[in-house]
């Protein structure tokens, strides 16, 4: 393992630990606080895990999950993520899981896979098709709105809109500290991380490529408290400044599917990679932890 760059955002001295290696293809991770844990989806594996802060130890928290992806926490602590299997958006609240919002204008989603909370509360979402397409991540169907949108959901007034129609495959999202810029990483052959202007809390604007990550294809998204970007990569992770500028790397021994901050300080980067839960300690945090 080895750090490039990354000044006053990474210690020299920082060491890569390898938590877990239990998973088959590891995404969608969340630090639960009250837990002092991180949960995440072993995807092909179709369940749950969790590893404790405390103990060090990993269990499965759900098995034969219909293949859950990306998860984020509410502002209620409760916890949201994606079902490729049942092609929704869902709620874990106390062990009971319930649909948030599963079909639009009549038909079904693709198979949520990335999801964010905005400054309003709104859930914004990406609807890509690998469950559809992947062997293993989910059920074989049909494209029924035929395309691959990043939708927008206002739990409190029921309105749900795609937000960006332009993306081949979007996956992973992330908003600017201050919620007025998306990212939203494009998975497709394209291989950008796009970034939208948010106007008026909805309308994404001014569509631009950000960056065009080196090596691999961008896939999980988060944005400190300085606003640099950190993408996933086949490589590890890799920093971007706002302005695009790559900062610096992490190399990580396999392909990093996403990441997110948590432990007690908030300074703990854990880091999804193909059959494993990684961290390493930072020098910042999330931009939106950081409020």
């Amino acid at each position: 393992m080895s750090i490039t760059g990354l000044d006053g955002l990474v210690q020299g001295t920082a060491v890569l630990e390898r938590l877990s290696d239990i998973s088959t293809w590891a995404e969608g991770p969340v630090w639960l606080p009250d837990r002092r844990a991180v949960r995440w989806s072993d995807i092909i594996g179709n369940r749950i895990l969790e590893w404790s802060w405390d103990s060090g130890e990993t269990t499965v928290h759900r098995s034969d999950v219909e293949f859950t992806n990306g998860r984020i926490l509410d502002r209620d602590g409760s916890v949201l993520q994606c079902s490729h299997g049942l092609r929704r958006v869902e709620r874990e609240r106390d062990g009971a899981v319930s649909s948030v919002v599963d079909t639009w204008n009549g038909v079904r989603f693709n198979s949520p896979n990335d999801l964010v909370v905005g400054p309003d509360g709104a859930i914004w979402f990406t609807d890509p098709d690998y469950g559809l397409t992947q062997p293993g991540e989910g059920h074989p169907g049909d494209l029924e709105y035929d395309d691959h949108y990043v939708f927008r959901f206002d739990p409190a007034s029921g309105d749900l809109r795609p937000v960006v129609l332009d993306a081949g495959q979007p996956n992973g999202l992330a908003f600017s500290p201050g919620g007025d810029v998306l990212y939203v990483a494009d998975s497709s052959e394209n291989a950008v991380i796009r970034a939208y202007d948010v106007t008026r809390g909805h309308r994404c604007k001014n569509f631009r490529v950000f960056v065009k990550p080196e090596p691999g294809v961008p896939d999980g998204i988060r944005v400190d408290k300085h606003s640099n970007v950190w993408t996933s990569s086949d490589a590890g992770v890799i920093v971007y400044s706002d302005r695009g500028e790559r900062l610096g790397a992490i190399d990580v021994p396999e392909r990093t599917a996403n990441l997110c901050w948590g432990g007690p300080e908030g300074r703990t980067l854990f880091l999804t990679a193909t059959t494993g839960l990684y961290r390493i300690e930072t020098l910042t945090r999330d931009a939106h932890l950081a409020r």
